[in-house]
């Protein structure tokens, strides 16, 4: 098994960045009951759990867009369909028999395949990017591409996490 720890350079950058994203939106949930993981907390309907559960799809889907390219995302089109928008939504809604301790599970399960990619990959190997109102038509994303908006995505949803967990019960990540 590869670790972070051997890495130098531009790889040492990604790994730490991406692994002290993780540890915020983790550290986030700490202590939380399996109750308090599914409570609407602020006017979003985000909630700590869906959070978690976001993030490990979205980091497994672009690792997979890494390894295989578009169709590990899919074609969306010009504009999304009544169903494209159903699955996308189902994305957002956790099950009840799925405790923390699985999303956490799954998560670092997802964030080892993860590290051991960016020890290993190509950074400069490329893709185009599928077909997606939200991306910009012929675009690339080469791995460090990926890798930086994975950074960007789990640092972003670990704000999100740090908000809804103050609204529950006062704790903050940090300060």
């Amino acid at each position: 098994m590869t670790t972070t720890e051997n890495l130098t350079g531009e790889r040492a950058d990604l790994a730490e960045s991406l692994t002290k994203q993780r540890f915020f939106l983790k550290f986030t949930a700490r202590e939380m009951s399996e109750e308090q993981i599914r409570q609407h907390s602020t006017v979003s309907q985000l909630t700590l759990g869906v959070l978690i559960k976001h993030v490990t799809d979205m980091e497994r889907q672009w690792v997979d867009f890494i390894l295989e390219g578009p169709t590990a995302i899919g074609d969306f089109g010009d504009e999304l369909t009544p169903e494209q928008i159903a699955a996308w939504a189902s994305g957002w809604e956790l099950a009840d028999d799925v405790t923390l301790a699985d999303l956490i599970a799954e998560y670092d399960r997802v964030a080892a395949r993860t590290d051991e990619l960016i020890a290993s990959i190509d950074l400069d190997a490329s893709h185009p990017l599928p077909r997606a109102p939200w991306f910009q038509p012929g675009a690339q994303w080469s791995a460090r591409r990926v890798l930086m908006h994975l950074i960007g995505e789990t640092a972003q949803h670990a704000g999100h996490a740090d908000i809804i967990r103050e609204s529950i019960d006062g704790a903050k990540s940090m300060g």
